[in-house]
């Protein structure tokens, strides 16, 4: 066994690097996860996530984890409206009967990130995750990585694998590739009790997901199942918006200023957003990874997730995380290779190329969400896909 004595550092605690621990202490191997985060209740998780049968629920199914899934999962949140910027209903799943069922290939059921996460959590050996562990360096000392965090700790590692998103502190020790701007920024933010605090926004999204376009912008709106709602607007703009606007994010009155000149032609509904107080906005400029990025793979070190090909939000995000982890763990597991550099050459390999595929459909939705055709589009698109139901906010 490749792994066999092999002490192995995961860093970063998300979807991709808990599903990664699962399946390797599954095979027997000697996992540490390194997570920033204080404990598993400090910070409250993301957007809802629609998990796919040839990826996200392929590695759930693999680390044995279904039966959880079902049993946490929300039944009727993946159905879908796509509207315009008056709220006009163009495209609209809740008129169906059924959105299908597991086993079926376009069934696309939902969680939310927190459930996922604790399904993860306790599937993993009790002190796996050592939390209040972020990165600051990490070096290599005789063939053993030594891991060095904020806190003053310090960890050993024969094998690192970077799972720490988009920020990774892993990547720059792998390859000095950097992202590049997409050209487009989200500005996300949540608001408690939407039946209370946005009626209005809750009623037409019932329960679902909603997908508004026009004037070249875009509103997603998603419910989660602690009765909030997750919204990001989304536009085109420089890269240096949120710095030189002047806006102060945490100002609910200043944010809507803004939404009423920037997207001054949309219905009134949508200043629904702004009308609770304590919303936090986050302005999120999207980023990618270059297409043609590459690097000579070494026998020690890898990385998954965003933090090896980071795109801007098209419902693939989690779903690539999640396959890295499995295709990685059978890679390292499964017998096929003599030695750990073949193992993780044969991973990147397969990775890139799927990085490549998933790029340039990501492109594509950039330059058509936010063309006079968006709404169009996004129409055509799912009249012609059965039961797909993919958000872009992952």
């Amino acid at each position: 066994m490749l792994l066999e004595d092999k002490n192995i550092a995961i860093i970063g605690g998300g979807p991709g690097g808990l599903t990664l621990a699962r399946l390797l202490q599954i095979s027997g191997a000697n996992v540490k996860v390194y997570e920033r985060d204080e404990d598993r209740n400090v910070r409250v998780q993301g957007a809802t996530l629609d998990l796919h049968f040839e990826s996200g629920l392929k590695a759930l199914e693999a680390a044995g984890l279904m039966d959880a899934f079902k049993a946490n999962y929300r039944p009727g949140n993946d159905r879908y409206r796509v509207v315009d910027k008056n709220a006009t209903i163009f495209y609209d799943d809740h008129s169906k009967e059924s959105t299908g069922n597991f086993g079926d290939e376009w069934f696309r059921p939902e969680i939310d990130r927190g459930p996922l996460r604790d399904i993860l959590l306790d599937s993993l050996q009790p002190g796996t995750v050592i939390w209040n562990s972020h990165i600051v360096s990490l070096e290599n000392i005789d063939n053993t990585w030594k891991i060095i965090f904020e806190n003053g700790n310090t960890a050993a590692a024969d094998i690192v694998i970077g799972a720490d998103g988009a920020n990774s502190k892993i990547r720059p020790v792998v390859t000095p590739i950097k992202p590049l701007y997409s050209g487009a920024t989200y500005l996300v933010g949540n608001i408690p009790d939407s039946e209370k605090n946005t009626p209005k926004l809750h009623n037409l999204l019932k329960g679902g997901k909603i997908s508004a376009m026009g004037d070249s912008k875009a509103i997603f709106l998603s419910a989660k199942g602690d009765d909030s709602l997750d919204f990001y607007i989304s536009w085109k703009a420089d890269v240096n918006w949120a710095k030189e606007s002047g806006i102060d994010f945490k100002n609910s009155k200043q944010v809507s200023e803004w939404f009423k000149k920037e997207y001054a032609n949309w219905d009134n509904i949508w200043l629904e957003m702004f009308e609770h107080e304590n919303t936090h906005f986050i302005p999120r400029p999207l980023y990618a990874m270059p297409q043609d990025q590459y690097w000579e793979a070494r026998p020690t070190i890898t990385l998954l997730g965003d933090a090896a090909h980071l795109l801007p939000p098209n419902g693939e995000g989690v779903n690539m995380a999640m396959l890295d982890a499995l295709e990685l763990s059978e890679s390292l597991t499964g017998g096929k290779f003599a030695d750990l550099k073949s193992a993780i050459t044969h991973y990147e390999k397969e990775m890139f190329a799927r990085f490549v595929e998933e790029g340039k459909v990501t492109a594509d939705f950039i330059n058509w969400t936010y063309s006079p055709d968006g709404l169009k589009i996004m129409v055509e698109m799912f009249d012609e896909l059965p039961n797909q139901t993919q958000l872009p906010t992952d």
